[in-house]
């Protein structure tokens, strides 16, 4: 589903400033990232979120209005307007890469109107149990779109075109998740907190047919009105599972185009993976959060890090096509609901590891090519400033060795606990061989075959000088610098 040596980029990160520029900015630097080696790039959620002008795009409100409605206190989003976005993509196209759309399927929140209905409170952390009887409640769950007035859609939401809130205006000291009259979490979901369908805000009713047609509508509508190349599916493991190969097919079905698509199950559980890859018949891709993990323990760990772990159990292991490998995301960085830090020394050696190997569709997270620097609340309360490192030099250099050199068979050379390596023999079209040395610890080195005798390579990472020469059977000692990466090509 993804093209031979291709990457993505995850072009955005939490903090991008509020200003409506990022659409704009990236329609001027899809040139620039066509030809360091970007094959494809996911976008974030283009539509109008209850922060309106504010808004990362997953608080959803109106998934109709791409920036063009005076809805939630602006008219554009966060990142620009419904006009900026659409060209932004022409532009990806242009320059030969493909956009991939982020859809947040899962809930709504920024209700227009209040409304009374039957729910049950379930128990937050085991939403099987319930905590109190059937009662009148009176939820935010009426959405009527008044700035669109009925413009592509004139379905209005009300609470049954959902299964359960979290907000009862009668009783808001309770602490619950309230399950509508007559209604039940949704299964093929994560088993978290007894059955984790409930996220936030109203959350969809995927057995609701009103729900379903309005949904595969609007599947028809963003295709033919941004003319994408695919999805990211937003939050998958708390969605039925078996939804998203149906609606996913009917998208391509209308549009004729082999639609890409990568879900986000954010789980460190492989076998849950596993199963979401069973439920939808390998149709949707994965992150590879159990690998982003193992980044983040070593990247701690220091030289107490066993590298030959890195990969054990990783998607990219186990399900190689269907991974898509990533070093940060989003919801990872610093400061973040899901924040698991991989630390800024490890990064190029994590960037190594995904995108100088065979398997895997690598994603290049945005605040880690061009770094990014915010402020915001901790988890504890306080105020914290945070700057992280622009690696874009070194991914650069990453992204050139993998579109030159990273073809053919690969050697793993395993065999330390401190310092790994591996080779790429080239192939017909790609001679010339590749050399990978990462250490964790001091400086290490390898003996290992690249398949060319007598050929000289260098360093692109410019960590080492000194050029290193094979023998007369294609073998040599290859080195790195300690807690580096050293990426050996030939010297041309």
């Amino acid at each position: 589903m993804s093209e031979p040596n291709g990457v993505m980029m995850q072009y955005f990160h939490w903090y991008n400033t509020p200003d409506g520029s990022l659409w704009n900015e990236f329609k001027e630097k899809a040139q620039d990232l066509a030809d360091a080696g970007v094959t494809s790039v996911w976008l974030p959620p283009a539509y109008k979120g209850t922060g309106g002008g504010c808004d990362v795009g997953y608080g959803v409100y109106d998934i109709y209005d791409l920036g063009e409605f005076d809805q939630k206190g602006s008219v554009r989003t966060k990142y620009g307007t419904k006009d900026e976005y659409i060209a932004a993509i022409e532009a990806a196209h242009s320059a030969g890469i493909q956009v991939y759309a982020d859809v947040v399927l899962n809930h709504k929140l920024g209700a227009d109107a209040e409304e009374e209905a039957e729910a049950r409170p379930m128990n937050p952390d085991n939403r099987l149990q319930p905590i109190g009887d059937t009662q009148t409640v009176k939820v935010w769950t009426q959405f009527t779109f008044p700035g669109r007035q009925g413009k592509y859609s004139e379905m209005e939401w009300h609470w049954w075109h959902f299964d359960a809130v979290d907000y009862n205006a009668y009783n808001t000291e309770q602490k619950a998740v309230y399950l509508f009259k007559d209604k039940g979490f949704d299964k093929q979901v994560d088993l978290e907190k007894g059955v984790f369908d409930y996220l936030m805000g109203c959350d969809l009713d995927m057995e609701h047919p009103e729900v379903r047609a309005d949904l595969e509508r609007w599947g028809e509508w963003i295709v033919d009105t941004t003319n994408i190349d695919g999805f990211r599916f937003d939050a998958v493991k708390h969605v039925k599972a078996g939804f998203f190969p149906e609606w996913l097919n009917h998208c391509r079905q209308y549009s004729g185009k082999r639609l890409f698509a990568v879900g986000e199950y954010w789980s460190d559980n492989i076998e849950a993976l596993h199963h979401f890859v069973s439920v939808t018949g390998g149709d949707v891709l994965l992150f590879d959060a159990p690998l982003h993990y193992n980044f983040t323990l070593a990247s701690n760990g220091g030289n107490g890090y066993d590298l030959r772990q890195i990969f054990d159990d990783t998607l990219v292991q186990e399900q190689p096509a269907l991974a898509v490998t990533l070093v940060d995301n989003h919801d990872s960085q610093p400061l973040q609901s899901l924040e698991s830090v991989v630390e800024s020394w490890f990064k190029p050696l994590a960037y190594a590891l995904i995108l100088l190997r065979r398997d895997g569709y690598p994603c290049v997270f945005y605040a880690d090519y061009y770094g990014a620097h915010y402020k915001d609340k901790g988890r504890d309360g306080n105020d914290y400033e945070i700057c992280l490192d622009s690696h874009q030099w070194l991914i650069d250099k990453f992204l050139a060795a993998r579109r030159t050199y990273a073809y053919g068979d690969q050697y793993d050379y395993f065999d330390h606990a401190n310092c790994i390596a591996w080779t790429r023999l080239g192939d017909e079209e790609h001679p010339g061989g590749m050399a990978v040395v990462i250490s964790n610890g001091d400086a290490g080195s390898k003996w290992m075959d690249v398949g060319y005798p007598q050929q000289t390579y260098i360093d692109l990472t410019e960590h080492i000088d000194e050029p290193i020469t094979t023998n007369e059977e294609g073998w040599a000692e290859f080195r790195c610098d300690a807690g580096s990466v050293s990426v050996w090509v030939p010297k041309v």
